[in-house]
């Protein structure tokens, strides 16, 4: 069975949890942008955390169904139609046989994930089934067939006491607040390998714009000039969030599909907690740093963490519940 490829979007991708364990040969670790979301998404429809699904972006693709799939667009609240029928990003659908599922656009964030129970079930390549290629019209995802009511998060307290899902709750993307327009996006950072090469308040006095020059590889910010050094760097290891100072005094956040080494001063790194925040930012976003100490970004990542748990281990409970109840 097949979900055909119609329409592929502006970049839609297969991505999981990406090729961590090939970065020794240069291969980039690739995967979701946004894992959080990736897992959540997953759990909705019963799949492991890390199974495969299409990261859309911006704009999305146009889907066609061969066989009933239980579904759900996860993330960033894309608009969706399932043959003109309204769906509601974030909870869990079917799309049935013969459909046809239209992602348009979404007025906030950058990315959401579809994810369809049993995954998708593309060849793996590196251990992964992550792309290196967006989808392109008239491809066949390998796909399992299923069905599956109203499912969704209860994210209205936004913290690790989050309740089980129950009807008539408000969406919110995970791991993210309303926000006025003119606020920027707080990214918290460590210290970077050449941070001392800069003045200590080079990032936190400063508020930057994500340029358009921004993709998977990395976000290109606009800002005011740092004070770039006259000294030399050998190519070293990079990774994930290296905030990076280019020779004109403009900054680089890597992003999950970012190279393995580079030569440019790292000046401060973002903490793993804030990583899915940067894979959803999108152009003309503006963002400020601030700086945390060790302990604190590893508390983060630990609550970051629990609370994902909570959630997988309460959509589990639900979809236990549901399979006793159909079996009763």
């Amino acid at each position: 069975m097949s979900l055909r490829v119609v329409n592929p979007g502006l970049h839609t991708l297969v991505v999981d949890a990406g090729r961590p364990g090939w970065r020794c040969l240069g291969v980039p670790v690739g995967g979701a942008a946004d894992r959080f979301s990736l897992a959540v998404g997953n759990g909705l429809v019963s799949n492991p955390a890390n199974a495969a699904a299409l990261e859309i972006t911006l704009a999305g693709p146009t889907l066609e169904a061969e066989c009933d799939l239980a579904c759900v667009v996860y993330g960033a609240p894309f608009e969706l139609k399932a043959d003109g029928r309204r769906v509601v990003s974030g909870r869990t659908f079917t799309l049935h046989a013969g459909e046809t599922l239209h992602v348009g656009g979404t007025p906030t964030r950058l990315r959401a994930y579809l994810c369809i129970r049993g995954g998708i079930g593309t060849a793996p390549i590196l251990d992964s089934r992550s792309a290196f290629q967006p989808l392109r019209a008239g491809d066949a995802l390998p796909v399992k067939p299923g069905e599956i009511g109203t499912r969704w998060i209860d994210e209205d307290r936004g913290t690790a006491d989050s309740r089980q899902p129950t009807a008539g709750s408000r969406q919110r993307a995970a791991g993210s607040r309303p926000q006025a327009a003119d606020v920027p996006v707080v990214l918290r950072i460590l210290d970077g390998p050449q941070a001392d090469w800069f003045r200590k308040d080079d990032l936190s006095s400063r508020t930057f714009t994500v340029t358009p020059a921004s993709n998977r590889m990395g976000l290109r910010l606009s800002g005011p000039p740092l004070g770039l050094p006259e000294r030399e760097l050998i190519s070293e290891p990079v990774c994930p969030g290296s905030v990076q100072v280019t020779r004109d005094g403009q900054c680089i956040i890597l992003g999950v599909d970012g190279q393995t080494i580079g030569g440019y001063p790292k000046i401060a790194q973002v903490i793993s907690a804030d990583l899915d925040s940067v894979g959803q930012l999108r152009p003309g976003e503006s963002i400020a740093f601030a700086r945390v100490t060790l302990d604190e970004a590893e508390q983060s990542y630990r609550q970051r963490h629990a609370l994902l748990r909570e959630w997988l281990t309460r959509l589990q409970e639900t979809a236990l519940q549901d399979e006793e109840g159909q079996n009763n």
